[in-house]
Parts: C-alpha cells; structure tokens; sequence
C-alpha cells in the first residue's frame, strides 16, 4: 500500500496527552495515518482512516524522501491485507530530526526504527 503526503506531523512527547508519541499525515487523497505510543505501554497502536489497530514487533524506515512501516503477517489486516505502507513525501517541510526523535520514542522496545538520514 502506498500514499503520498505533502507533511509528517510528528510530537515525540506531548505533555497534554500523557506523553504520548503521535506521528500522522493525510494524503493526497484525504486518507489519514497515524501511529502513536504512551510510554507506559508495550505496543503501538496505528491507524490507517477510521480502523485502529494494536500491534508490536513493527519495522519502520526513514529517508528524506519516505516512511516505510512493515508489520508482521499476523498484522496485516491493520494494512488492509498489505504487510507494509509506503509513505512518499512530496515535499520538503517535515521536520525529519523531530520524525526520527518521534519513531524512537513510538519503536523503543516495541519494534525496529531504521534512519536512511
């Protein structure tokens, strides 16, 4: 599966929100991502429009042009049946230094963060 998306929001610890790790964009076509972690917790939720799901043992990759997140097989129902998302960025506007600092925090003993940057 694949979207574009013109921006990646990333909020590596929100005070507000119980210090919440929070990474989204909406694409091009108006579908939105988002992955997201408390501290506290051991998974990771995504979701991919309105479906949430829970999952752990992800991979995420990093480069100054995409963001790749691949789930396990058991998880691909969370990807619509995908094992992994493709995220092109179309422009030069995220912030990659709070992206990268946000997967940390989301992948910390949870999953697998790979920064191509």
């Amino acid at each position: 599966m694949q979207l574009k998306t013109a921006l990646l929001f990333a909020t590596p610890c929100d005070d507000e929100e119980d210090n919440m790790a929070t990474l989204c964009c909406h694409s091009d076509k108006g579908q939105m991502f988002l992955l997201t972690r408390y501290p506290d917790e051991d998974t990771v939720d995504l979701t991919l429009d309105d479906e949430p799901s829970t999952l752990d043992g992800l991979k995420v990759t990093l480069s100054a042009s995409r963001l790749l997140i691949e789930v396990a097989a058991g998880d691909r129902d969370a990807l619509k049946g995908d094992e992994e998302l493709e995220i092109i960025l179309t422009s030069a506007g995220t912030d990659l230094d709070e992206v990268k600092e946000t997967l940390r925090n989301i992948l910390d003993g949870t999953g697998t963060f790979v920064s191509e940057i």
